[in-house]
């Protein structure tokens, strides 16, 4: 049950309604994150839509976007964006498997996007500088020095909606994931 207030995106008005209504002609509908998040602050939605964009815009492939926000959610016990981007992983080809095998961090077979889920779970996992290996063990599997830029990005982008879900208790419009 949500916990923020969070108007229906129909009933917005101003900022709110501008972003709902793009945000509904682009995929259909105004997804509950999204809606409580331009609820309380249309910049807010907005700046999150800029940083999801400039993610999509990057060199990284559609799976490894996927990859790493699954494996951002999952570490953040976001139920919500583990739901979303599980729907959204398989719209890039990801299996159920595999997305089970992010999740968990377990070798999926894949050693570029084994290394890609070691870095990312490393990032988010621990403090301070992470060591050379791990950055030295991605870079090994093909991704290059703008690439690890990029993952950070779309670390930073997850967790923000991660947060915003797990303080709102977001409630589910896709479908659970076990």
């Amino acid at each position: 049950m949500s916990r923020l207030t969070t108007i229906r995106p129909e009933e917005a008005t101003g900022a709110a309604a501008e972003v709902f209504a793009k945000i509904k002609k682009a995929v259909g509908k105004v997804p509950n994150a999204y809606a409580t998040i331009g609820t309380q602050s249309p910049e807010a939605l907005g700046a999150a839509l800029a940083f999801d964009a400039a993610v999509a815009a990057s060199t990284l492939g559609k799976a490894d976007i996927e990859v790493i926000k699954l494996a951002v959610s999952e570490y953040a016990g976001c139920d919500y964006c583990v739901a979303a981007h599980t729907l959204m992983g398989k719209l890039a080809g990801l299996t159920s498997d595999q997305m089970k095998q992010v999740r968990a961090g377990a070798a999926t077979g894949d050693a570029a996007r084994d290394a890609l889920v070691a870095y990312v779970r490393t990032l988010v996992g621990t403090h301070g500088t992470v060591p050379v290996a791990v950055v030295d063990a991605v870079r090994a599997a093909g991704y290059t020095e703008r690439q690890l830029i990029e993952i950070n990005l779309a670390i930073a982008s997850i967790t923000f909606t991660n947060l915003v879900n797990r303080v709102n208790d977001t409630t589910l419009d896709f479908p659970a994931v076990a």
